[in-house]
């Protein structure tokens, strides 16, 4: 049974790490299990529905495929033919798997002047009964978890609704249409209306068992395994790999050491997950890098709001200053995908400068996501042997470190390599993961995403948050090290697309 209370009485008590006497009947574990579980039900309900006739549409794809890759050999891959073609390719992909379930995993459409609209699709029809789904399904995985864990779920079913509800309202205020121009995602909004409950009438006590941000965190994380795929890797190639893997650990490793030697930040935990935040990949990195080194959950809070805010700057500046320095597609779209936090920015800020310079940003930032394991466990490993060992005491040995690591991770990697596997083995296991990925798992992802951020709002204090401002350490590490990030993701971008393996740049420009 795990030892973490689903609201800590203490402000300054651990965001992560549960502790348990078995590695897989604790939070990481029913993590890993309730991802695998939704992943796995998904894959079966589709799998078993694809359409009788798919042997035939398959047919069609592969015509598809060789009349576009034809007429790009002959015309190039830019012009208005074969982009028609692609794009009738990917819809008879689409085809080629049905997912029954779909209509029941709602999300909240785009709006206006009037709310509302964001209740219905872009036909007019009511995403309500998707969102009971959402609702229904969540629920019952999540009180599933705490009743295997011992926890009480009798007040959990009507405290978990109103965390809902107000997630709802995050994602509403996040789809309008100004608001969603500027990116400015319901992350933002999430944290700011449970922020606003938390310190003005407070957390009611009777909301606090489904204040879950850890379970929700991780769950989503474990879910978000499915959408990074190690096949990624391949389509950039060894340019991308090393614009990513390069510049990552180095830009987190010396903001680090600047934030503990020059600033002498007076807490190491807040410093490392400002540190994974900027250099790695935004609020995942930071929540699994949390985990790894027991940041409190202010500290989280305080680093996740520094990387809301400053994306939205790079995500609007970043293009202009590109294009006014006539950077090619290929290099602009690598120097945002290895900069911006946000995978969502990237790809707003990629699509700014074309469709080659979104293709190339997002898969960067893809390929940046798969080092949120690696991260995670380098830091634990840290963390155990270094920041935590005592003068003259026991040497740390491999149980500690396995105690600190974040076994969530582990279902991400899983998930990752299963899907990925997936993903090679044809069109139609291509077409029933894709399915399942887009309908399914990026849906409830988003909504566990949505359901923490609500959670750390909530559990958030601005007077607990003040005293970690003090000086203004943590905005002038977060400028100071996003200021070396861009300066060598850019350097290392143009070394290797630019220079080095410029084929492969003139190969995707085309």
């Amino acid at each position: 049974m795990s030892d973490i209370n689903p609201l800590p009485a203490d402000p300054a008590d651990d965001i992560v790490v549960s502790q348990s006497v078995s590695a897989f009947n604790c939070e990481d574990g029913w993590a890993i299990w309730l991802g695998a579980l939704i992943l796995l039900g998904s894959l079966i309900v589709v799998w078993f529905s694809r359409p009788g006739d798919v042997d035939r549409r398959m047919g069609a794809v592969v015509d598809l495929q060789t009349r576009a890759d034809e007429l790009a050999a002959r015309t190039g891959s830019g012009t208005k033919e074969v982009k028609q073609l692609r794009a009738e390719t990917d819809a008879a992909k689409k085809k080629l798997a049905v997912n029954p379930i779909a209509p029941w995993m709602g999300k909240l459409n785009s709006w206006n002047a009037d709310p509302l609209k964001a209740f219905l699709d872009k036909s007019g029809k009511s995403v309500l009964p998707g969102l009971i789904g959402v609702w229904l399904v969540s629920m019952v995985l999540f009180a599933l978890g705490r009743f295997a864990m011992g926890q009480p779920i009798v007040a959990f079913p009507p405290a978990f609704t109103v965390v809902f509800l107000l997630a709802v309202m995050a994602q509403v205020l996040a789809g309008q249409e100004v608001i969603k121009y500027y990116n400015l995602e319901y992350a933002l909004w999430a944290l700011l209306v449970g922020l606003l409950i938390c310190n003005t009438i407070g957390t009611p006590m009777w909301l606090r068992s489904a204040v879950q941000t850890e379970f929700y965190i991780k769950t989503g994380l474990v879910l978000l395994g499915a959408e990074v795929l190690i096949n990624r890797l391949l389509e950039l190639g060894l340019p991308g790999v090393l614009t990513s893997w390069f510049v990552t650990p180095v830009v987190l490793i010396t903001t680090y050491l600047f934030g503990q030697k020059v600033l002498r930040m007076e807490s190491r935990s807040l410093n490392m997950v400002i540190c994974a935040d900027m250099s790695v990949c935004g609020v995942s990195a930071a929540i699994a890098t949390a985990a790894a080194c027991k940041a409190k959950k202010e500290e989280l809070s305080l680093a996740i709001g520094l990387s809301l805010a400053f994306t939205v700057v790079m995500m609007v500046v970043m293009p202009a200053v590109i294009q006014a320095m006539g950077m090619s597609q290929v290099l602009g779209g690598a120097w945002i995908g290895g900069t911006i936090d946000s995978t969502g920015a990237v790809a707003a800020a990629g699509a700014m400068l074309g469709d080659t310079g979104l293709a190339v940003a997002a898969t960067v930032k893809m390929i940046q996501n798969i080092l949120i394991g690696v991260t995670a466990f380098g830091v634990a490993v840290y963390w155990v042997t270094c920041i935590e060992k005592t003068p003259g005491g026991p040497r740390p040995s491999l149980h500690d470190i396995w105690r600190r690591f974040p076994k969530f991770v582990l279902g991400f990697v899983a998930i990752s390599l299963v899907f990925s596997l997936l993903q090679s083995r044809g069109l139609e296991s291509q077409a029933v993961a894709g399915t399942v990925t887009t309908d399914v798992s990026s849906v409830l992802r988003g909504w566990f995403f949505c359901l923490a951020f609500v959670s750390i709002g909530l559990e958030t204090n601005f007077r607990e948050l003040s005293r970690y401002l003090v000086g203004g350490k943590p905005i002038v590490l977060y400028v100071c090290g996003q200021a070396l990030n861009l300066a060598l993701s850019l350097a290392m971008a143009w070394l290797m697309f630019e220079k080095v393996f410029p084929h492969v740049a003139d190969a995707l420009a085309k």
